[in-house]
């Protein structure tokens, strides 16, 4: 994909859309890219989003997910949260541990004064609900499969060279959003910057069938090699995520099967009986990665196009969709305003909204990552110091728990903005 820029910065000025094909063009169908589009349900903006891939990679690799608090609160704004909540199983407890210090912590429903600490998904059934959801939003259109080939921007447009299975179209439009990915050939060709690392490590991950009941709890358990954490699913399913170092990852996915569950009953416990595999196992690189800038005149950058994290926690995708929400309430109020959606003084509201609350939450899993992976015993006393706090200040522990259930920050509030 090639980009041609045509502009100086400074010379860019609002334009009439008259004319356009359309007011926004999300490249990237997956979770995020489809949350932005539900969002502008309501707006009467013309939205089109172009997927090159028809069945999600993600999807076809059982990747689920912890949805948090405030991610559900997005998805019941938008209005798909219904479709979707049968399909999602309920985190009724989080259990944190370190290795085999005995000092663990327990968060409950009384900790947050709520009935549930979050949820986890499968890739699937929330691609399918979004999916299902935007079919009956007459004001966007979904292009699939359809690869984006060339991107030229100007002071009022941005006119993007799409080719389908059938011809090549150009569409202009006034804002152009990355959704595609952690490589993101957009960010790529438009010369956006990002800085991270590495980690050395990654990820095992599998569907567990447990003898007894998850009893709907959620395990973080930190290992030196990387932390270990247990999601219960619908159909008492659950998802493993193995954090180890690559070669060592990739040899334990490698495992015959009863040596891969032998091996993963020393991690898991013995809390639900005996295990059994199904389905597949994957392994998934693990990496920090931040983007310089979220915006550049006519375009911006969502979800894993402008961040990456390390998965403790499970806060990625969560961040993706706060992503879409923010952008959605930004680009709303400029529209509801008469504004150029695409003006640099409309995208720099969004970036200052998630580029910092962004950057906490990359730094806070880069330090949970470092702080538990680590043998060095001066740290493993602080840590341990620190779960200790946990499990007596009851103060300390909501503080904690919010900030992992994403109730701490800027909520967006989709709801209260009419267009």
């Amino acid at each position: 994909m090639s980009t041609v820029l045509h502009y100086p910065q400074s010379q860019l000025q609002p334009r009439d859309p008259v004319g356009l094909d359309y007011d926004l063009v999300i490249v990237g169908g997956g979770l995020v890219g489809l949350t932005l589009a539900a969002a502008l349900r309501h707006s009467q903006l013309k939205v089109l989003v172009v997927e090159a891939q028809p069945t999600s990679v993600a999807a076809m690799k059982g990747q689920a997910y912890h949805i948090n608090l405030l991610s559900s609160h997005i998805f019941a704004e938008i209005g798909v949260w219904p479709a979707m909540r049968p399909g999602v199983n309920p985190i009724r407890e989080i259990h944190l541990s370190d290795g085999d210090y005995a000092g663990k912590v327990q968060f409950t429903l009384a900790d947050l004064q709520s009935d549930v600490l979050g949820y986890v998904a499968e890739h699937r059934v929330l691609l399918a609900a979004l999916q299902q959801f935007i079919q009956n939003c007459a004001s966007v259109t979904y292009l699939c499969p359809a690869e984006l080939v060339n991107t030229n921007y100007s002071a009022d447009e941005v006119e993007l060279t799409l080719k389908t299975q059938e011809q090549t179209q150009i569409v202009r439009t006034q804002l152009l959003v990355a959704a595609d990915g952690a490589r993101s050939p957009i960010r790529q060709s438009a010369g956006i910057v990002t800085a991270g690392w590495q980690y050395g490590q990654a990820c095992v991950v599998a569907f567990i069938k447990p003898e007894k009941s998850h009893q709907d709890i959620a395990y973080e358990r930190f290992q030196t090699e990387g932390p270990f954490a247990i999601l219960p699913l619908p159909d008492n399913l659950c998802r493993i995520v193995w954090t180890a170092p690559k070669e060592e990852a990739v040899a334990i996915a490698q495992l015959d099967e009863t040596a891969f569950l032998s091996r993963l009953k020393q991690r898991y416990g013995d809390q639900m009986g005996e295990l059994e595999m199904v389905g597949q196992r994957f392994v998934f690189p693990v990496q920090l990665k931040h983007s310089l800038r979220y915006t550049q005149p006519r375009l911006a950058l969502i979800g894993d196009a402008a961040h990456c994290c390390h998965p403790v926690g499970g806060q990625g995708i969560n961040l993706g969709f706060r992503d879409a929400a923010a952008l959605a309430e930004v680009v709303l109020s400029a529209h509801r305003q008469g504004e150029d959606l695409g003006a640099p003084q409309v995208l720099r509201r969004y970036e200052q909204w998630r580029k910092l609350e962004n950057l906490t939450i990359l730094g806070f899993t880069d330090l949970l990552n470092r702080l538990f992976s680590n043998s060095w015993v001066p740290l493993v006393w602080f840590r341990r110091l620190g779960l200790q706090a946990l499990r007596h200040i009851p103060l300390a522990r909501s503080i904690a728990l919010r900030l992992m259930v994403g109730l701490l920050g800027r909520r967006p509030r989709l709801s209260e903005i009419e267009v």
